[in-house]
C-alpha cells in the first residue's frame, strides 16, 4: 500500500476517495478512528492508501483535480 495523500481536512480525504472511486482505483482511508486518542479536534492526519500497482495513475488523477499536496 501507498500514501497518497495525509491531511486532517475530512472534506478533502472524503473528494479524493470519491474521484478515485470514480476512476475505479480502490482506496483505503487510515487513521480514521484516531478521533478517540485526540478527543475529536481533528489535529491527528488521516491517510489515504492505494495498492501499490494504483499509485501512479491515482496521484495523476488527484493532481489533475487539484488535491495533491
Amino acid at each position: 500500500m501507498k500514501e497518497l495523500l495525509r491531511t486532517t481536512d475530512p472534506v478533502r480525504l472524503s473528494h479524493a476517495v470519491s474521484i478515485l472511486d470514480e476512476e475505479g482505483i480502490p482506496a483505503f482511508e487510515m487513521d480514521q478512528h484516531m478521533s478517540v486518542l485526540e478527543g475529536s479536534i481533528g489535529i491527528l492526519p488521516r491517510r489515504l492508501m492505494v495498492a501499490d500497482r494504483d499509485e501512479f495513475l491515482a496521484r495523476a488523477i488527484l493532481r489533475e483535480a487539484g488535491l495533491h499536496d
